[in-house]
């Protein structure tokens, strides 16, 4: 069996690959020990941002946000398991209002957008055992730019939120992309053949 991981922190790709003995081994995107929380319609608050401000940055916050997926081929059966996640350790704020807790919660929720694209994308994946990594990276590479490119405009177009009547319409936006998408929203595959 061959498990490959990927794990996104911002915007690098790492990939490792790794052989188990054992079946129905999942492997983690990150350590236990840290601190993280899945995306879910809870909201963030203030003081799931653990970090110290960083004194060099004019940021009012910093979300730090993974999107990761690990997947598992056991003969020629394709499955996966999506993370999207915040990270407590490297999240900080520094003005610390509602306002700008929205702001910095649109950046958790366009992660969530893009896992359920790459959700979208990979459940719709034929397996080909010839090219699945090749085919893997490239779903995820897109993904993951599409993902940035998204993030990068939230932040000019809300000017990093200081236009007002911008940052009330990007929230609207990306909660209605959240509905639109919700059917993606459960992303895991599970081989049912060996669960």
């Amino acid at each position: 069996m061959k498990y490959i991981l990927f794990l996104l922190l911002l915007s690098p790709f790492i990939l490792s690959l790794k052989k188990e003995e054992t079946k129905n081994t999942i492997l983690k995107t990150e350590d236990p020990k840290d601190n993280f929380i899945d995306w879910s319609k809870k909201r963030l608050e203030w003081a799931d941002y653990l970090c110290e401000p960083d004194p060099s940055s004019d940021a009012a916050a910093t979300t730090t946000t993974y999107l990761g997926v690990e997947y598992k081929i056991s003969k020629s059966v394709f499955s996966y398991r999506i993370a999207c996640r915040f990270s407590k350790e490297k999240s900080w704020g520094l003005h610390k209002t509602s306002y700008i807790l929205a702001h910095e919660q649109g950046h958790f929720d366009i992660t969530e957008i893009f896992a359920r694209e790459l959700n979208k994308r990979l459940s719709k994946y034929n397996f080909n055992k010839r090219t699945f990594q090749d085919d893997l990276k490239k779903i995820y590479d897109r993904v993951m730019e599409d993902k940035e490119d998204f993030q990068r405009e939230y932040d000019e177009d809300t000017d990093y939120s200081r236009n007002r009547a911008r940052q009330l319409a990007w929230l609207e936006k990306i909660e209605n992309i959240l509905e639109e998408t919700e059917e993606y929203a459960y992303y895991e595959k599970i081989d049912q053949n060996n669960p």
